[in-house]
This record gives C-alpha cells, sequence and structure tokens, in this order.
C-alpha cells in the first residue's frame, strides 16, 4: 500500500487529463484536510483514509469498495454513483451526505451518524431486502444442513443492514427439512448458539433482540428471504 501526502494527491489531481478516470487503488492517506476536494471518478479500492476531514468532499462515481475511513469527517460529501461496497465507515459522520445510485452492499456503518442522508430509488442495499410492514415467510439454515421455513408475524421486529441477510426477534417455525427436501425433522439447532433450538410449531424468540439495523453480527433471528440464498450460506 502507497502513502500520499496531500501535496502528492493534489498534484495528481492537478494533472489529471479531463474525463480521464485515475487508478489510486490500496493507497493510503493519513492526518489531511481534503475538504471539498474533487475525488470524483477515481478507483480507491482498497484503500485507507485515517483520520481525514472529508466535509463537502466529492466522491462521485468513484471506486470506495472495501476502503477504510477510521477516524473520519464525511458529513454533506457526495457519493451520488459510488461503489460503497464492503466500504467500512464504522462511527464515521456522514451528516446530510448524498448516496443516491450508491452501491452499499456489505457496507459497515455500525456507529455512524447518519442524520439527513439523502438516498433514493437507484442506491443498492440501503433499503431492507425484507418487508417492513405485515407477515411475510423467510428461512434460515441451520446444524446438519436442515433448512427451517419461518413465518415472521406481522408484529414481530425486523432490520437488515446492507446485504441480504436479516434479523428479526420471533418467528413461527413451519416446517424444517433438508436441503434436498426428502426429509422433515421435528427441529434442528442454530448455528450461533446451540442452545437455540427451533421446533415446527412453535413459535422462536430472541427476548435481547438488538433493533439496530446497522450491527449486523448480533442479537435476533437470523433469515434470508429465499430458501436458495439459505441454502447457499
Amino acid at each position: 500500500m502507497r502513502s500520499y501526502t496531500k501535496e502528492e494527491l493534489g498534484k495528481i489531481l492537478k494533472e489529471r487529463k479531463q474525463g480521464q478516470v485515475l487508478e489510486l487503488r490500496e493507497s493510503s492517506f493519513e492526518d489531511m484536510d481534503l475538504s471539498g476536494w474533487d475525488l470524483g471518478n477515481i478507483d480507491f479500492g482498497w484503500s485507507n483514509f485515517k483520520n481525514v476531514r472529508l466535509d463537502g468532499a466529492i466522491f462521485r462515481n468513484a471506486d470506495l469498495s472495501n476502503t477504510y475511513f477510521p477516524g473520519c469527517s464525511l458529513r454533506r460529501v457526495d457519493f451520488t454513483g459510488a461503489d460503497l461496497a464492503g466500504t467500512t465507515m464504522r462511527f464515521c459522520d456522514l451528516s446530510y451526505s448524498c448516496i443516491c445510485g450508491a452501491n452499499l452492499f456489505s457496507g459497515v456503518f455500525e456507529g455512524a451518524v447518519l442524520t439527513g442522508l439523502e438516498a433514493d430509488e437507484n442506491t443498492r442495499f440501503y433499503r431492507m431486502p425484507c418487508p417492513e410492514s405485515g407477515a411475510f415467510v423467510a428461512y434460515k439454515k441451520c446444524f446438519d444442513f436442515r433448512i427451517v421455513q419461518l413465518l415472521v408475524p406481522a408484529d414481530a421486529r425486523r432490520c437488515s443492514a446492507t446485504n441480504r441477510a436479516c434479523r428479526c426477534d420471533k418467528a413461527k417455525v413451519l416446517s424444517i427439512k433438508s436441503v434436498d427436501e426428502t426429509q422433515s425433522f421435528p427441529e434442528a439447532r442454530s448455528y450461533v448458539d446451540e442452545n437455540f433450538v427451533y421446533r415446527v410449531g412453535e413459535v422462536s424468540r430472541v427476548e435481547d433482540f438488538n433493533p439496530d439495523r446497522w450491527v449486523e453480527s448480533t442479537t435476533g433471528i437470523h433469515f434470508w428471504m429465499t430458501r436458495e440464498e439459505a441454502v447457499n450460506y
């Protein structure tokens, strides 16, 4: 990973030809103020911005996949059309930033300030893949490759982060079958907690359900919206 100073980055941008997409993958930027800088159409994949102030910066159509932003201020940043897949913005201030048309797949926003964050119908993986209200059927995989079919009731709390995996606080077990659906079972044990057992006909509950959607690996009944996704997990 190559480290750049503010002056070096400024020189690269100054010498940039109109319409040129810059390649700055696996780069490191540390302890600098880049507020208001136009950093659009740059490939920053797998880079590291540490303690960098980026308020009002422009990252339009930039590749920020798998990039790390520890200790960064990202207020009013324009991420329109940016690739934020796998990006880590844990505890960053993203107040009033724009993620319209951006790809957030598996991005990490735990503890981030998202006040006034602007998204649109083209923002991928920002809205939850599960219904925000009403009852629906879901699936999960348990020990011994047993696939559990769940009915998530209308009054269940539910959430998801930035991928297809979801969580809820309670669900009724409709069926438990083998991956090839040739066998049925009365119960199945959770991968995470072997003492948590799903039984056909019973309602499973998680009393300490964490409602924070941005905390992915936490308490709740984890599930997928399709059987195929559960099988492939």
